[in-house]
Order: structure tokens, then C-alpha cells, then sequence
């Protein structure tokens, strides 16, 4: 099918909200043989080129690169035909094999969405985190998760024809759809989690759900397809509590049970690591640091051999 067909197609599925039928390559397996696989998310990088990208990550000891292939990312959407092939080429030359991008992909019948995913599944990255949906204060919650569904269907569908995972981080937030999960659930509960699945983000998670992350996890555990690392602490500030990012362990994540509850279910699928305290601007995605890149980079390292420690001792590495 070309693209305009499958672009029609698409339209046509979201318009009548069917389940799609597109045909399916194979992804069997893929979550289980890159569960021991770990990435940094290149938007702590954006102050290097490709070829820095990709040589600091291997240098740092990371098994590959979770590419930004968004707005203001390495790679931006409109330029995903020549500029993707770069990047790749760059994190290949490094010695790792491409993997996991971060993407702004919502709208299934956007002319970006299909060369995105076309792109990103012939340079064999297996795995994609979507943008994000939101509530608004003039639409109900229902009306919204219906307006949704179609388009994850629609997604689910064009995920299995270029066999590439598919996945929605449950990102904190008072109008963030997938922030209490429960949402989540509901709209991909019908979907195959081969397609379409969740980036499950332990301190978003923990944020939102307080001592009843555990519960999240079990419900969202089919469908848990990539996994995040990052900590915070509450801490009031005159009149109001803040959540305060920091590196991993001096936070509130129970990283050692969160561990264990993902080998106990079984849980596959590759890890990406974040780092959204106070990095000199690397945090934000800036393309210039404030500080000395040593710093930015013994702290990077060191929350890497974190993860490192947390999965050997839970029996997942």
C-alpha cells in the first residue's frame, strides 16, 4: 500500500473507529531479547552532534541512544528522511545498534507519522514513545478518552505494518491523559501490546500515585514495552509543595521493589534512562551548557551504574 492509500486508509479508520487490519510484520520476541538493553535519552545530549551523541553514550556505557525525533529534538520530524539515517549511522559507528526514539507522533493520518515510522522501522529501531493528549476543561473525560481511542487504533494498526512498537509514557500531570493510568489502560486494553503499548515512568508514576504505583504496575504490565529511570522528592516551598527532580536513588522511587515487581510479572522490553535535575541545561534539551561538561557527565555515569546495580540485584540484568 503507498503512502496516500495508507494515509486515506488511516483517515477512514479514525473517522469510523474501527480496529484496522493492516498486515503485520513479526515482533515476537523483541520486547524479551532487548530487556537487558540501556539507553539514555538523547535529549540530555542535544548539546552534541551525532557523532558526539552517539560517542559519549558508548563511552558512558550505555547500549544505545533513545533518539528525539521531535520539535527542537536531533532529529526533527520533517527532516526525518535524511537526517534519521545520519543519526543512526552515527550510534552504528559508535558500536551500538539503533533501538528506541522519542517522538511527538498523536495524529495517525499526519503527513509526518507515517515517514517517521517508515523511516525509523527500515533502519531497524524497534521501539517509539508517541507525544501526548490532553483534557480540556470544556470537554468531559469520556468525550475525550473516545476521541482518543480511534487514533491509537489507528496507530496500533500502522505500529504492526512497519513492526515497531508503539508506546504512551504515563507523563505526570492535572491535564496529562495517562497520568492516572486508569485511562491509559482503557483506550489500549483491545489493542494488540505487540503495537501498542506503555512507556511506564516509575516517577510519574509515583508522583501521581503515591504508595499505590504498585497497582499501576500490575495493570499496566501486559502492555509495558519500555521502561524509565528517573527519581524525585516532594518539598514545600513557602505555601506549596513542589516535586523536585534528582539524581536516581536520593529520591521517593522504590527502585529495588519497581525492580523486582517487573522481573516478578515477567516485564520486558529495553530502559531508558532520564536525567531531569539541574545538569548546566542538559536536563532541558539545551544546545549549550552552563557547565562543565564533566560534571554533566560523572553524573550521568554514575546514574547509570544505578540502574546497573538496581537490575543486577532484581535478577533483570
Amino acid at each position: 500500500m503507498n503512502t496516500l492509500n495508507r494515509r486515506e486508509f488511516i483517515a477512514g479508520v479514525v473517522a469510523a473507529g474501527a480496529v484496522s487490519s493492516l498486515p503485520a510484520l513479526s515482533l515476537a520476541g523483541a520486547n524479551k531479547k532487548d530487556s537487558q538493553k540501556i539507553s539514555i535519552f538523547s535529549k540530555h545530549l542535544q548539546w552534541l552532534d551525532y557523532d558526539g551523541m552517539a560517542q559519549t553514550a558508548a563511552e558512558l556505557g550505555f547500549d544505545g541512544v533513545d533518539l528525539t525525533v521531535r520539535p527542537k529534538g536531533h532529529v526533527l520530524p520533517e527532516r526525518v528522511e535524511d537526517d534519521l539515517p545520519k543519526a543512526v549511522a552515527a550510534i552504528k559507528k559508535a558500536g551500538m545498534q539503533p533501538l528506541m526514539m522519542v517522538t511527538a507522533i498523536t495524529e495517525p493520518d499526519d503527513p509526518t507519522t507515517e515517514k517517521i515510522l517508515k523511516t525509523a522501522s527500515g533502519l531497524g529501531i524497534k521501539y517509539y514513545r508517541m507525544g501526548y493528549y490532553k483534557y480540556r476543561d470544556d470537554k468531559s473525560i469520556l468525550s475525550t478518552l473516545a476521541e482518543i481511542r480511534p487514533k491509537m487504533k489507528a496507530l496500533a494498526a500502522m505500529n504492526a505494518h512497519y513492526g515497531i512498537h508503539g508506546a504512551y509514557q504515563n507523563h505526570a500531570g492535572n491535564n496529562r491523559f495517562g497520568a492516572p493510568i486508569w485511562d491509559l489502560w482503557q483506550v489500549i486494553q483491545d489493542l494488540d501490546p505487540q503495537s501498542m503499548g506503555c512507556q511506564f515512568d516509575i516517577r510519574h508514576a509515583t508522583l501521581e500515585g503515591g504508595t499505590d504505583w504498585p497497582m499501576q504496575v500490575r495493570l499496566m504490565s501486559k502492555y509495558i514495552n519500555t521502561i524509565v529511570a528517573k527519581d524525585f522528592f516532594w518539598t514545600k516551598k513557602q505555601d506549596s509543595w513542589r516535586a523536585i527532580n534528582c539524581p536516581l536513588g536520593e529520591g521517593m522511587v522504590h527502585f529495588d521493589e519497581y525492580f523486582g515487581m517487573l522481573k516478578n510479572l515477567s516485564v520486558g522490553g529495553p530502559f531508558t534512562v532520564h536525567y531531569e535535575y539541574p545538569l548546566g541545561g542538559a536536563e532541558h534539551g539545551a544546545r549549550k551548557l552552563t557547565i562543565d561538561k564533566s560534571k554533566v557527565l560523572a553524573a550521568m555515569r554514575r546514574d547509570l551504574q544505578f540502574v546497573k546495580t538496581k537490575l543486577r540485584k532484581s535478577g533483570l540484568l
